[in-house]
């Protein structure tokens, strides 16, 4: 059983089970992250009907999304299975987008500073490209280069997606996730450098 958490647009947490959602709790908001996350954590295993103790492993959406809200979910999903005694599974969050589509399609997401992040996927969800940083503006070069694909731009990144890709990963023997978060922005803030 597994507990998924992606904070890489709004907030989201589920819990799913050999290919079943169990619960799934959201939050679409972009700036409460760290507020909502306990709530939805609780909501979530509360609706279904279960302890801390039944989750098996965490998994935590690695991105790409900006820093503050990444790594408040990255943090909460390190903390729960650190808790638990259980394994963090990380998983980009575009891949969860992109599940469950039998098309070539390209995923998009808001990356503020009036830019996306993007990755192309083969009908099989197998990321061919990205996730890649570009200005907002400049995604029509990028779409036309794929004629025909469907764009996927949700405002969020559905936990019970991410949480059955994992499932999926897994029993595969297919490589999870990058084990550090896909900022794909540099830090606005830079430690000094000595004199």
């Amino acid at each position: 059983m597994l507990l998924a958490i992606d904070t890489s647009a709004g907030t989201s947490v589920a819990v799913v089970d050999a290919g079943q959602v169990l619960a799934e709790a959201d939050e679409p908001g972009t700036r409460r992250h760290a507020e909502a996350i306990g709530t939805l954590l609780r909501a979530a295993l509360a609706d279904g009907g279960l302890e801390p103790r039944d989750v098996t492993g965490v998994v935590a959406g690695m991105g790409p999304g900006p820093y503050t809200g990444l790594r408040v979910g990255i943090a909460a999903a390190r903390a729960f299975a650190f808790g638990i005694g259980a394994p963090v599974h990380p998983v980009v969050s575009h891949d969860a987008i992109a599940f469950g589509h039998s098309e070539r399609v390209l995923v998009v997401t808001d990356a503020r500073r009036r830019e996306v992040a993007w990755s192309l996927y083969d009908p099989s969800a197998v990321r061919l490209e990205g996730p890649e940083l570009c200005l907002r503006d400049g995604f029509d070069a990028i779409a036309s280069r794929h004629p025909g694909v469907p764009v996927l731009d949700p405002p969020t990144v559905s936990a019970a997606s991410l949480g059955l890709v994992a499932e999926l990963l897994l029993a595969t023997g297919r490589p999870l996730g990058p084990a550090e978060p896909l900022y794909l922005r540099a830090p606005d803030v830079t430690l000094p450098v000595p004199k």
